[in-house]
Formats: C-alpha cells, structure tokens, sequence
C-alpha cells in the first residue's frame, strides 16, 4: 500500500523537508503554504479538499478556489489524485451532485469521490464504478477503530469486495494506523500522526532525535514497515468486537 503523511505546516521548513523527503505525502487544501516544498521534495503526494478540517472548526469554505487549487496543483507530474469535494455531513445527492460539478470543470487530474461511512453501502456501490474511491468515517462512525466502526466498516467491504477484493482501488482517510489498515484491502491511506507527534520528545526514550523533522521521519518509517492486508476476512470481525 502506499503510506501518505498529511503535512499541516507544523513545525519548521527543516521539520517538512525531513518528513516529506522521499516519501508519500497528503496535503490539505486548509494548509496549501507547504506544497510548493513538499512538491518539490516528496515522492509523490495527493490533494485532500480541507472539507474535513472546515468542518472541524466550522469555517466557511470555498469550492471554487479549491477547483482552482486542484486544477493547477493536480497536473503537477507528482501529483497521485485529488480528493473531490464533498460535504461530510451533507446528503448523498448534495456529494453526488459535487462530484458532477467537479466532472463538469473537466480538469485533467486523477480524482477520488467520498463515501462516507454513514452514507448507504448503494451509494458506495455506484461510486465503486470510478477508479478509485476515498472512504471517509462520519456521523456515527466518526472514530476509526471503535468497535462500531468495524461493524460499519465489515458491512462496506461486504459490499464493495468480490472474493475479500475490493472492486477499486480504497484509499482510507485518516487510517493510517498500523492497527487499522493492516486489516482492510486499502491501496492507500493517510493520517497526520508522524507530524503531530514528532513534536513529543517524551515518547522517543532517553535519547530522541534532536529535531522535530527528524521524530516524525521515525515514526513515519515505523508505520511504513508494515503494510495493509491482501483481502478482507469477515471472520476478523468476532476480534474486533473484544477490542
């Protein structure tokens, strides 16, 4: 799978370089000032919208500067996707509706729709239809790893695999935890945990790495080393339950 380390612009530019040098990296559209480095250091990166983060701290949000953004950032050469807009806890037909939108724009990118977890598993059917899909935890579900997320999350991949393989490629927001997507069939997932907790010397022992930059390189590599399952085993879930 591969491994995206979400860059908010915590930290000095010396801190992003040593994260994002090599390796895969996520950047929201709520924090775009580190792109311009991170572009020109990582291996690759995608484009996540920032609807979360909007909506976390209740800001208002503007999808056409994010067409924009996309439209010249998503035709970078190391640009993987963009996360199309979608409002995380709005209708199904009000998503539908801004995937069509973003369709209509004709950017030449690679793009991947939301399914939101609360959302019917129809719904992430019909989505299954594009090449790849991002698979988004909300509303009841909004905590990645609680047990009734893995209900939620057995009854999607229930839907969405033939044979314990997923019919696309997944992509799990904010799954990058070892404990999750060693688990699921993902292609793909992401978190902010290296950088955030780069910044916690207190947890590296006696003898931490000197730099912010250079913490969150370990941990990166530590959730690196280990990669996601090969299928889905719905026989996993009786484990869930216990946790």
């Amino acid at each position: 799978m591969i491994h995206y380390h979400g860059m908010a612009g915590a930290g000095k530019i010396s801190d992003h370089v040593e994260l994002a040098s090599g390796r895969h990296v996520f950047v929201s559209f709520a924090k775009p000032s580190v792109l311009p480095l991170v572009a020109a250091t990582c291996s690759t990166f995608a484009l996540d919208n920032g609807a979360f983060s909007a909506w976390k701290s209740n800001k208002s949000y503007s999808w056409e500067k994010f067409f924009d953004f996309a439209e010249e950032w998503g035709s970078h050469p190391a640009c993987d996707f963009v996360v199309t807009p979608d409002v995380i806890d709005g209708g199904e037909k009000e998503n539908d509706d801004l995937i069509e939108r973003w369709i209509s724009r004709g950017p030449s990118v690679e793009f991947a729709p939301v399914w939101h977890l609360h959302e019917s598993l129809g719904r992430l059917e019909r989505l299954a239809e594009h090449s790849r899909i991002c698979l988004g935890s909300s509303g009841q579900y909004q905590t990645p790893g609680s047990s009734k997320w893995w209900g939620r999350m057995e009854e999607a991949m229930s839907a969405i695999c033939e044979s314990g393989r997923p019919k696309t490629k997944l992509h799990g927001l904010r799954m990058l935890d070892p404990r999750i997507f060693s688990k699921l069939p993902l292609h793909s997932a992401d978190s902010t945990n290296a950088e955030r907790n780069g910044l916690l010397e207190q947890r590296f022992g006696m003898y931490p790495a000197p730099s912010r930059g250079q913490r969150a390189a370990i941990i990166a590599a530590r959730v690196e080393s280990q990669q996601s399952a090969g299928s889905w085993q719905e026989s996993l879930q009786e484990t869930f339950e216990l946790l």
